[in-house]
């Protein structure tokens, strides 16, 4: 009885995660092969960055310039998703801290993934990663390659 009751439990956070993550802000910061995702409602749309993020600067400009274009202002409602590795060092604790600045300022919700959980860069795949429960809402442990 008691392991009905916890699987139960685990359902329903599933579905309550599932229903909260409509809109959202996903960075691919790592090091190599760089995106920003953007989910809202049913339609996703990915920016791909030129030359790489190499500092918070540039990170946070590619970012801002991103919503902008798609007229999207971050709020409770919003959330960001971040990857936390396996990757560069300085990219995956520059995505960590602005992700954790725009939830601090935004009052975003924060999730973070596994560079390895996700197969390609896609509304499937990003989807797959939600409805699997393969995002994290505890931010502490990245992944760095050495």
């Amino acid at each position: 009885m008691v392991k009905a009751n916890t699987l139960d439990l685990l359902k329903s956070k599933m579905v309550i995660r599932q229903k909260m993550i409509t809109n959202f802000l996903i960075i691919n910061c790592i090091g190599k092969d760089d995106k920003l995702g953007l989910g809202i409602n049913k339609d996703f749309f990915i920016h791909n960055f030129k030359n790489g993020v190499s500092n918070n600067e540039s990170l946070v400009f590619e970012i801002q310039e991103f919503l902008n274009c798609h007229k999207i202002k971050l709020d409770k409602r919003f959330t960001v998703i971040v990857n936390q590795g396996p990757g560069s060092f300085s990219c995956i604790r520059t995505s960590i801290a602005v992700a954790k600045g725009l939830e601090i300022s935004r009052k975003t919700r924060l999730f973070g993934f596994r560079n390895t959980d996700l197969m390609s860069f896609d509304q499937e795949n990003i989807e797959k990663l939600i409805n699997q429960n393969l995002i994290e809402k505890k931010l502490i442990k990245p992944i760095y390659l050495s």
